[in-house]
């Protein structure tokens, strides 16, 4: 048994191909995380600088109940370009039928251009947790207590 088998888990999702330009989303590598979603698009869309656009990816996928689909950005994307997701990850729910599409914000200075096919954004599929939430009108104490935003400091010692 390699790594592989040993600690990935699969389970299998329908895929509905919607346009004759979908392109089914793939895992790169053996140990990739997310699988690479293409834009289903049959010409070039430009992004300007600050501008959000909706990319369709020709495809619906029906995610079994108990898990979802995390839309996160690709990282050379949002390195090289500035790229991202303005909602990532963005959720899947295993109800959703619709087709998938992936709104991408360019942070970047210049505009930028998604090609045809151009891999756009990683798509992982991850179990989900329900929560039921009990009311109650005290929480356990913790060392940080109802510290916030940045109270845990920004240095490698904390402070």
């Amino acid at each position: 048994m390699d790594l592989y088998t040993a600690t990935m888990q699969e389970i299998e999702i329908n895929f509905r191909r919607l346009s004759p330009l979908a392109t089914l989303p793939a895992y790169q590598t053996a140990l990739a995380a997310g699988m690479d979603l293409h834009a289903a698009i049959e010409v070039p869309v430009t992004i300007d600088a600050g501008a959000i656009a909706m990319i369709p990816c020709g495809f619906a996928i029906e995610i079994p109940p108990g898990y979802e689909g995390q839309v996160r950005p690709r990282s050379g994307l949002a390195c090289k370009y500035g790229v991202s997701i303005p909602n990532s990850p963005g959720t899947v729910d295993a109800d959703y039928r619709g087709e998938m599409k992936v709104a991408l914000i360019n942070l970047g200075r210049a505009t930028f251009t998604v090609e045809p096919s151009m891999r756009i954004a990683q798509l992982v599929i991850a179990p989900v947790v329900r929560a039921r939430l009990r009311e109650t009108t005290q929480l356990s104490e913790t060392a940080r207590g109802s510290g916030g935003f940045g109270s845990t400091g920004v240095g490698s010692t904390g402070g």
